[in-house]
């Protein structure tokens, strides 16, 4: 575990660990996520492409054309409105 100190601006210095371990550097984006069980979370923002990939892939999916999601999209809208 690691503990830092909130200074009077309301900034924390990230430990090297942690920051090593998200693999930020400075400049890089972080996000705050409190969660359904009160945890925060950081999450990093500055992510590779080549780290995404596949991450929405599912097996079970079906493909579908432009023009269904155009299709999709406008039901949903006209639904919304």
């Amino acid at each position: 575990m690691f503990s830092v100190t909130v200074a009077d601006t309301g900034q924390i210095t990230l430990p090297q660990a942690i920051r090593d371990y998200l693999n930020l550097d400075g400049g890089s984006k972080i996000d705050f996520i409190i969660d359904e069980e009160g945890q925060v979370r950081i999450i990093p923002l500055d992510v590779s492409v080549e780290t995404l990939s596949g991450i929405l892939y599912r097996p079970d999916r079906v493909k579908v054309t432009l023009e269904e999601m155009d299709v999709s999209i406008s039901e949903w809208v006209s639904d919304w409105q």
